[in-house]
């Protein structure tokens, strides 16, 4: 009796069609991050998406809920390049006021070389929470949060060493983390223009010019203060 060929099992099928999605996934976040970097986040669009893919804009909604959560899995690549930069930074020295110091000057670092990911990251803040998860799936969201944590993380450690060896005094770790992250995306926009307003006279505006290393370091003075547990000046 010969044997007839059989199918593959519908395991294979399934998982190479997952690996297909996958990879076209993939394909469709690389061309969004090179636009965003090109461009910046407001003039990325998604027919120029799937222009760079070379397929129709209709396939982008078929991999992704819609704009929001493609823009959302694009900021994942950017903060997972963030948390590399912050771990290698707290690696170089195990004293907390030292460590936490090159942990803001990486992150300064990290976002004047790519502003793309200061304005991705704030139009995401921006959102109502409510809104967001009407609008992205839960497996994305659930990949946001673990890149947006893994950053917060390095940065919560150095906080709760600190607050044990009694360099910093600490209530509340995980708050200040998040606080500094938050204000910090602010601030880096500051650093971006690379102007400061002030007030000559009542009334009497006056422009003057601010420098990125003026930027970093009174992020790390802010950093530094409320760490201590004083206001910063």
């Amino acid at each position: 009796m010969s044997s007839q060929p059989t199918s593959p099992p519908a395991t294979g099928r399934g998982g190479t069609a997952a690996a297909r999605r996958r990879l076209r996934e993939t394909e469709i976040i690389t061309a969004t991050r090179r636009l965003f970097d090109e461009r910046g986040v407001r003039d990325a669009q998604i027919e120029d998406i799937a222009q760079a893919v070379g397929i129709n804009r209709a396939i982008i909604y078929r991999h992704f809920t819609g704009k929001e959560e493609l823009f959302s899995l694009t900021l994942v690549q950017y903060l997972d390049e963030l948390r590399v930069a912050l771990e290698e930074a707290a690696g170089t020295t195990d004293e907390p006021r030292a460590q936490l110091e090159r942990l803001v000057e990486a992150f300064v670092a990290y976002g004047l070389a790519h502003p793309a990911f200061v304005d991705c990251a704030q139009s995401i803040m921006r959102r109502p929470g409510g809104d967001l998860l009407a609008e992205v799936s839960e497996s994305a969201m659930y990949r946001l949060g673990q890149s947006i944590s893994g950053c917060l993380s390095v940065l919560t450690r150095t906080i709760e060493a600190g607050a044990a060896s009694g360099a910093f005094t600490v209530e509340d770790p995980q708050l200040l983390a998040n606080m500094l992250y938050a204000s910090g995306l602010g601030t880096l926009q500051l650093g971006r223009v690379a102007m400061q307003v002030s007030e000559d006279a009542p009334g009497v505006p006056r422009i003057s010019r601010v420098t990125a290393e003026q930027v970093r370091d009174h992020m790390v003075a802010t950093a530094l203060s409320l760490a201590a547990g004083r206001p910063a000046d």
